[in-house]
């Protein structure tokens, strides 16, 4: 699995920087805090599916390509910690 971006660095460099609009000015758009806002783009914080709508809603997405993002970085980021063994209860077909 490789290194996926946070949704927070598509957000700032994909939509903010390009369209020239600040943490603040998106805070306050989607109707959240700039702290809240910058924590997301600085990787510091996940994009809930509340903060996917918002985001779908301001920058004409969908909700499920923020979601998505969210969802690969999170399954890299665990798959990278040590886990508990689980027992195998059912064998992938050949």
């Amino acid at each position: 699995m490789h290194n996926p971006a946070h949704p927070g660095e598509i957000l700032r460099e994909m939509y903010l920087k390009p369209l020239n609009i600040t943490v603040t000015q998106a805070a306050k758009a989607l109707g959240v805090s700039r702290k809240h806002v910058s924590a997301i783009v600085n990787g510091r914080a996940p994009v809930t599916p509340d903060m996917a709508l918002r985001l779908a809603s301001a920058f004409a997405t969908e909700p499920e390509l923020w979601v998505n993002m969210q969802a690969q970085y999170d399954l890299w980021a665990v798959s990278r910690q040590a886990r508990p063994k689980v027992k195998v209860l059912v064998k992938k077909a050949a």
